[in-house]
């Protein structure tokens, strides 16, 4: 008794390669476009560089700001700046002093 092949099978290997592609091109999709892929990588390095110029511009304001604070502090009392600053406040001036707008 023979067995005949049934010749159906022809559409299998075209079926699995078509699988493994459609599997090959949605990785490089998601190696690429996706949350953790290339343009991504390239977006958060861009954020991390804009947020450490912030940081960098924020600790120079903050580092001012503790020096005019100590400079104003009872401790060391720098006349200069408190009059510089009472100034500006209260929107005065010197008598011998000329204003110009």
């Amino acid at each position: 008794m023979t067995h005949s092949r049934n010749n159906s099978f022809g559409i299998t290997p075209l079926l699995i390669f078509s699988v493994l592609f459609l599997m090959g091109a949605y990785f490089v999709f998601a190696a690429v476009q996706g949350d953790y892929g290339i343009f991504r990588r390239v977006q958060v390095e861009a954020e991390i560089e804009t947020l450490r110029n912030e940081l960098d511009a924020l600790e120079a304001d903050v580092a001012s700001l503790r020096n005019k604070t100590r400079r104003l502090s009872d401790g060391y009392l720098d006349l200069d700046l408190l009059d510089t600053q009472a100034r500006a406040t209260l929107g005065l001036m010197r008598s011998d002093e000329i204003l110009i707008h």
